[in-house]
């Protein structure tokens, strides 16, 4: 069975298993990160909006929970920021009152917590996984390319008031980029950020997979272990990378052979794939994420495209 609006669910490095819920268009953001491996936005925007119908959405989550799958979070994530979609409140609402055996979890660019309504639906997820990769204006914008209205500094601060009214857990992402965020002005620039947002953990993470842009430095292992000291005593911790599971539900393995079949007869890129075998944009790259640490799958460079191939294993 097929869904527009949901994918996976997934094995996530912060989440287990983790039912995406995309709520949003790809690629309706107020942020252009550099990183991002969705790629760049193509709707700059912090209008909040009916970008999805609520109902779509509420129906494609009902065909799927009623059969009261083993998940571990319903995840509101994808190919955009989820808080831009103005109808969040309502589908939070219904999710805790139809299905509350289930935790609920957003992972978000924290652009929107100056909205005092979103926060108060926020209230009622599990946890929230907001990311704040610069402080210094200058690191903002050559990372996270925003929005012209969006300044880090009351990103920190919104997020901070959240922080003292929001019981359940935060964890803070940090994206590290070689010669941007990572000189020692930057860092404690950062840290302060995290002393006053008041995290339950901060998670530190590096490119290993390609960005929006190709002139992006991936960080060494080093380096990341030398920014964890610095962190400390707060409570700081390196993303481990996906592991490869045998311990996967069946639809996750069948989707893993169909992935891999596709490749051995012919180089693809995601999108392609995604298109091809009818499956989310976010299903196949949480794949092909896996496959490529893996040696599973090689990836192939092509200008500025990027392309995949299963090894010969």
């Amino acid at each position: 069975m097929t869904y527009k609006h949901l994918f996976g669910p997934i094995i996530s490095r912060r989440l287990g298993l983790s039912l995406g819920v995309d709520l949003v268009p790809y690629k309706v953001c107020s942020l252009d990160c550099v990183y991002c491996e969705v790629g760049s936005t193509t709707k700059l925007t912090i209008q909040r909006d009916n970008y999805i119908n609520t109902e779509d959405i509420l129906s494609e989550l009902k065909r799927f929970l009623d059969r009261q799958p083993k998940i571990d979070f319903i995840t509101f994530s994808g190919a955009g920021e989820p808080t831009l979609n103005i109808n969040i409140e309502k589908i939070i609402y219904e999710i805790k009152r139809l299905w509350p055996q289930y935790r609920l979890a957003l992972i978000t660019n924290s652009t929107m917590f100056t909205d005092e309504k979103l926060c108060k639906a926020l209230y009622k997820c599990d946890l929230i996984l907001p990311s704040l990769d610069a402080v210094s204006d200058e690191a903002f914008k050559k990372i996270n390319r925003p929005h012209s209205s969006l300044s880090p500094q009351v990103m920190i601060d919104s997020l901070a008031k959240f922080r003292k009214q929001f019981s359940n857990q935060i964890w803070l992402e940090i994206f590290f980029l070689e010669g941007i965020n990572d000189t020692e002005d930057e860092l404690l620039l950062l840290r302060q950020a995290c002393e006053i947002i008041k995290p339950d953990r901060i998670q530190i993470n590096a490119l290993d997979r390609p960005g929006a842009v190709d002139w992006i430095k991936k960080l060494s292992d080093q380096r990341l272990l030398e920014i964890l000291e610095f962190f400390k005593p707060l409570p700081a911790e390196i993303i481990a990378r996906v592991e490869y599971e045998r311990d996967m539900p069946i639809s996750y393995i069948q989707q893993e052979k169909i992935i891999l079949n596709a490749l051995k007869q012919q180089l693809c890129t995601l999108p392609e794939l995604s298109e091809m075998l009818g499956l989310h944009y976010n299903t196949v790259l949480k794949h092909i994420r896996i496959l490529v640490n893996n040696k599973m799958v090689d990836e192939v460079n092509q200008g500025n495209t990027v392309k995949y191939i299963a090894n010969n294993f």
